[in-house]
């Protein structure tokens, strides 16, 4: 039943066959899972406050000092519910092989029979939130809109600080604006269907967990999780596993990747979209303050990009979300003091420790950890306590105009200039390598590695294939993506990108970062920059362009000699044999790999084995 305190404005949704479509499947829904209430969520500062005091009464949320972190409040999660779901993540194409190897298919007919179990009164007890949502500004050129239903109270506040929430989406929407639909249950009713009332729990979940996308129906099912990306369904399921197929199927791409605009001291600007795996430096990068005199960077957005060619052959793109969802530990005044200052308030911490006047920290924000503190799980933390105060996936989630060095006009399609893929890499990979063309560069995207992190499941520091930074996110099968890029460079033509790699991580045999990082990243992208505009020259080598001698700008680093020869270094055999593992990976998407990649691949071994065995080259 719907709650007319809360029910949608009429100015706000007016009458039509949209309105009656969206009312109806919000009716479908509250049949089957069964709540007391139904709210329509505004995104107003009355509802904000309204459902953050709910919260913190019920104990759900802590508030924090309001002097040391104004308006800011921390979450802790159960155990067992602290990172995405990989193993639950499905993908329900109509066949399997348009889902591909890389994804978890099920049969949709079949799925949609389970998910009517699990979510049969699922909401009893409790409120189902409807939250109608833009990603992009309402009403922009690559703007899309959704729908999420929910009974978590914490999942509407950090939607209303991630996307564009308010009346004028319910207007479009009224307007016949096509949205996707998004469901999503913590999965533990207040009340079973005989009536026995059960307890609530600080971090409602359930230990059975799907995370459900139908790339066909432009829809999303979530259950038993309350964390994250299985709950914001705006953002991974949403902006890269939905948003990716629709991109497919209209000539556009949704993607793993943060958007910058660097500026040269001649006040030349150059966009910038960057691939990264989670916790490899996205936010780091989309918020730089670079060591280089004369250079800026402003940030666009820090984890998803969509990019649709423009009228002029030129690659345009946006930062979908309004927010920042990012990974607390590891973030300090030393390593992004922009984030310091961009949660200084108004932000919901989740998984940090709590500090004895009511502050939050976690590893990384100072170098010494204070001597007491109450950890993740609510216990007594002291430095000899041998276990992280902070869970290593914490989370930050903010409104990103509170970020410092974000655009002023971030909101409007910016043309892109570079393309830069990076991943975790202790060998091989050199610093910064150049593409030479359009399909060499989508070769280097799709071959993509990194060490695993903890927002992944796995064993953490295990390699793992990672093309484009989308192998948790591609919404079908991800050769058919690489082909994607291919077809989209092809339109472009001449106004394509420049493509790059990047690897900030590599190692020497001391076992030692090789890159100081961070602020000095600046000096790569200054390369990248100047290759764009042509004023820098690069020398060819077996896996790219690399910086000439000189090239590169390292003044006032006081690298020790061999510094950058062995950041720069091909090694033939190391390469020769990851080529065969390139290969092996290909094989396993059988024929769709893009024949174009078995060319280049045959032309990387033969100027590997031209080079004189033992024998590094160097830039």
């Amino acid at each position: 039943m719907t709650n007319p305190d809360h029910a949608p404005a009429a100015s706000a949704t007016a009458s039509g066959p949209a309105r009656a479509a969206l009312e109806a499947w919000v009716a479908q829904i509250a049949s089957l899972a069964c709540p007391d209430a139904v709210v329509w969520c505004d995104g107003s500062p009355e509802q904000t406050a309204h459902l953050t005091q709910l919260l913190v009464d019920e104990g759900k949320l802590i508030a924090l000092d309001p002097e040391r972190r104004p308006n800011s409040y921390l979450a802790r999660s159960a155990p067992d519910d602290v990172a995405r779901v990989e193993g639950r993540t499905f993908t329900c194409s109509r066949t399997p092989e348009d889902a591909g190897p890389t994804n978890l298919w099920r049969d949709p007919t079949a799925m949609r029979t389970e998910l009517e179990g699990r979510f049969a009164g699922s909401m009893r007890g409790r409120t189902m939130y409807v939250v109608p949502f833009s990603m992009g500004p309402v009403g922009g050129p690559i703007s899309q809109l959704g729908v999420e239903v929910t009974d978590s109270a914490y999942v509407v506040l950090s939607m209303a600080k991630t996307t564009r929430l308010g009346p004028e989406v319910l207007r479009a929407i009224g307007a016949g604006v096509p949205w996707v639909a998004t469901v999503h249950s913590v999965g533990h009713p207040l009340r079973d269907a005989d009536g026995t009332l059960r307890d609530d729990v600080t971090w409602p979940c359930n230990e059975t967990k799907y995370i459900v996308q139908f790339p066909e129906t432009r829809e999303v099912w979530s259950y038993g999780s309350g964390y994250g990306g299985n709950a914001l369904l705006a953002k991974k399921c949403f902006a890269l596993r939905i948003a990716s197929v629709m991109g497919r199927d209209e000539g556009w791409l949704a993607e793993h990747m943060l958007l910058i605009r660097l500026t040269s001291p001649e006040g030349r600007a150059f966009h910038i979209a960057a691939a990264f795996p989670s916790a490899c430096g996205k936010t780091n990068l989309a918020m730089l303050q670079p060591a280089l005199p004369g250079w800026s960077v402003e940030t666009i957005g820090d984890d998803i990009a969509w990019l649709r060619p423009g009228a002029d052959g030129r690659l345009y793109a946006i930062n979908p979300e309004a927010g920042l969802f990012g990974v607390a530990p590891g973030t300090g005044p030393d390593t992004n003091p922009v984030a310091v200052e961009t949660i200084a308030a108004d932000t919901i911490f989740t998984n940090v420790a709590l500090t004895h006047d009511g502050d939050v920290w976690w590893e990384g924000l100072t170098p010494e950890p204070p001597g007491h503190l109450v950890d993740w799980t609510g216990a007594d933390w002291t430095p000899d306590s041998g276990t992280p105060a902070a869970h290593p996936n914490a989370r930050f989630t903010v409104a990103l105009d509170r970020c410092p060095s974000r655009a002023a006009d971030a909101d409007r399609p910016v043309p892109i200039d570079a393309v830069v893929f990076g991943g975790r890499r202790s060998t091989n990979v050199p610093l910064v390598a150049q593409a030479p063309s359009w399909a060499e560069g989508v070769f280097m995207g799709a071959t993509v590695s990194s060490e695993r992190t903890a927002a992944a499941e796995g064993t953490v520091g295990e390699l793992r294939r990672d093309p484009f930074a989308m192998l948790p996110f591609c919404g079908y099968d991800m050769a058919d993506h690489w082909a994607h890029w291919l077809e989209i460079g092809e339109q472009l033509g001449d106004g394509a990108p420049a493509v790059f790699q990047v690897n900030w991580f590599r190692k020497g045999e001391d076992g030692a970062l090789l890159w100081p990082g961070f602020r000095e990243n600046a000096r790569v992208l200054e390369w990248i920059a100047r290759r764009v505009e042509g004023s820098v020259r690069a020398v060819e080598s077996p896996v790219g362009l690399l910086p000439d001698v000189g090239g590169l700008d390292v003044r006032g680093l006081d690298l020790p000699p061999g510094r950058l020869d062995a950041l720069f270094a091909v090694d033939p055999e190391s390469w020769l044999d990851e080529c065969t593992l390139t290969e092996a990976f290909f094989a396993g998407f059988a024929d769709r790999t893009p024949p174009v990649f078995t060319a280049i691949l045959d032309d990387r071994r033969s100027a590997l084995r031209a080079a004189v065995p033992d024998q590094r080259i160097v830039h």
